[in-house]
């Protein structure tokens, strides 16, 4: 698998094209969300992959939990994979895999919220189905299990890693500046950012992308 540094979160065309052009590897796409406001509506995304460079892989980000609405707006939107957070039944996941066998399926693994299976219990429950899972951030004062900007313990990340068939994407608060340690203490196949690279009105800001990419990329080789 080739390492995967993902930015998440576009508000617009330029910005897309401003984050694509920074080395990054994926896109994400929030889209039908549990807590946060979605940053483009559908059709604006859709407009907004139609013309990534071939060479970004788009990701569509969503709370949805019925394998036939992933399906439909993942088709809509012109996305091959998915990441799936939210309460998702095992079923609905298997479903999704039946009905799209080639699909990119990422399940996040939710490090602090005590009401979902432990992590260990959702790797058996789930491995068979996706092609990898993410570690992110439960903010406990929200609700939130994504886009907090909040680091969780990266021990339990790291432990992850060691007992989990599938690779993982880290995520959860990471920035310019704790993104390298991050890589080279938990020893992910990808990273994943939010709003840990953007500027203090909301905004992707290239300066801190291009340090983000580059910190990753020595973090991976290290």
């Amino acid at each position: 698998m080739k390492k995967i540094i993902q930015i998440d979160g576009i508000q617009s065309f330029e910005e897309a094209l401003m984050v694509a052009s920074q080395g990054v590897t994926h896109i994400g796409f929030p889209l039908h969300l549990a807590f946060h406001k979605e940053d483009m509506d559908a059709a604006a995304v859709r407009s907004v992959i139609s013309i990534l460079p071939k060479c970004i892989t788009p990701v569509l980000i969503t709370y949805l939990y019925n394998a036939e609405k992933i399906i439909s707006l993942a088709s809509y939107i012109g996305v091959s994979a998915v990441q799936l957070h939210g309460r998702i039944l095992q079923k609905e996941v298997a479903k999704l895999r039946k009905m799209e066998p080639h699909m990119y399926i990422i399940k996040s693994l939710v490090i602090g919220d005590r009401s979902s299976p432990d992590p260990k219990t959702q790797i058996v429950l789930y491995a068979p189905f996706v092609d990898a899972f993410l570690t992110d951030t439960f903010d406990i004062s929200t609700g939130a299990s994504g886009a907090t900007g909040k680091v969780h313990d990266w021990n339990i990340s790291k432990r992850i890693v060691d007992i989990s068939p599938l690779p993982i994407i880290l995520a959860g608060g990471l920035t310019p500046e704790n993104v390298r340690s991050g890589i080279e203490f938990v020893r992910p196949q990808g990273v994943d950012a939010h709003t840990g690279v953007e500027d203090m009105h909301g905004a992707k800001d290239a300066a801190l992308i291009e340090r983000f990419v580059h910190e990753a990329m020595v973090g991976f080789l290290g």
